[in-house]
């Protein structure tokens, strides 16, 4: 009866409300079209206190209960978490996962109880309950992250640039897309001597950061500069998230980049994060990605409308994602690199942050 009720309500209020997510909040006391339990990895991160929001929000305008929960990157946690949204009886589950291989026991249980589960942007491996992934083209962000380091290398001087590469937490599928995506870039410029990588360290074997952590992609960035760079200087370094680059640039102004005859290096980063995007107009950090949250939140809000209507959600992607078990039907949004000369136009005015909110 539950399912019956969802589609009913599905079709009496339409697609036409759902894709307007600013309708008064009256909406979600005027019928419950569903009940969505909304797993999200940690609080640690701006980003994805941004992400809850955005559909919370979202999710009740458009008639839906919600129940949003953090993990604080604690796999048992977000674990328990999500079985207790399937006792609660959830009808859809939208999970951004801490690790997207430990999953699949509670996605079987969802799966049992006729639960739709739906992956936020980080893919859910190794299950076949899977039903839909909504995410920003990944291997895009990569490419995006090394063209504006190559930028901003040619714009401060000639080859050969010294840079070294972090990568993302290996338990994150994205972070592998990143990795490829930039190194789609950097590889040819590698093999001819143009870039070189002093430490030797390549592939995500050696890169990696383990659950995005700042203070270890800092602590790694300080043995860098002590084994490798007494003599010589690094001229950039591929960062895939703003909080990494954060710490990388700690490392880096610590042992006096940034001051005298030591300019900064080239750094990446992704996510469009406040402190970042401040270091951005202070000279430090060169970049970053922004990938639109609230864009995001709308699209996977518009998909689980769609399925719990009965309807065909719109995908654009149906070759890139597959998860070990099956290629998982996605729709992919487009990321946005962002430096010193477009941030206000970009970010203050699509209205994702003020003005004030940068300076």
């Amino acid at each position: 009866m539950k399912r019956l009720s969802a589609v009913m309500a599905g079709v009496a209020f339409g697609a036409a409300a759902m894709m307007s997510p600013m309708i008064s909040g009256g909406y979600a006391h005027a019928a419950d079209k569903g009940y969505v339990g909304i797993a999200m990895p940690t609080k640690s991160s701006a980003r994805w206190i941004s992400d809850g929001n955005s559909m919370v929000e979202q999710f009740e305008a458009a008639g839906y209960k919600t129940d949003l929960q953090y993990a604080e990157d604690d796999i048992p946690n977000q674990l328990s978490q999500i079985e207790n949204m399937i006792v609660k009886g959830v009808d859809v589950l939208v999970i951004a996962a801490i690790d997207g291989t430990t999953l699949s026991n509670a996605l079987e249980n969802a799966a049992a109880a006729g639960i739709k589960v739906f992956a936020y942007d980080r893919l859910i491996r190794e299950s076949g309950n899977v039903d839909y992934y909504s995410t920003f083209d990944n291997f895009k962000v990569g490419v995006q992250q090394a063209t504006s380091l190559v930028d901003g290398l040619a714009a401060a001087g000639k080859p050969p640039f010294n840079v070294e590469l972090f990568g993302g937490s290996p338990d994150d599928n994205n972070a592998y897309f990143f990795y490829n995506g930039a190194m789609s870039v950097l590889q040819p410029l590698i093999d001819s001597g143009d870039v070189v990588i002093k430490s030797g360290q390549t592939g995500m074997d050696k890169v990696g950061t383990l659950r995005w952590d700042g203070a270890v992609a800092q602590a790694r960035m300080d043995n860098l500069l002590s084994a490798y760079y007494t003599d010589e200087q690094v001229d950039g370094v591929l960062s895939p998230y703003d909080g990494l680059s954060i710490g990388i640039l700690s490392s880096l102004k610590g042992v006096g980049y940034g001051s005298g005859d030591m300019k900064m290096p080239v750094v990446s980063g992704q996510d469009a994060e406040l402190p970042s995007v401040k270091s951005i107009l202070a000279g430090e950090q060169y970049s970053t990605i922004f990938k639109d949250t609230r864009e995001l939140a709308r699209v996977t809000v518009s998909m689980v409308d769609d399925v719990l209507a009965g309807r065909e959600p719109t995908i654009n992607d149906t070759k890139t994602y597959d998860n070990g078990v099956k290629v998982v039907p996605s729709y992919l949004l487009e990321p946005v690199m962002v430096d010193k000369s477009n941030w206000k136009e970009i970010l203050v005015g699509s209205g994702y942050y003020s003005e004030d909110e940068v300076k």
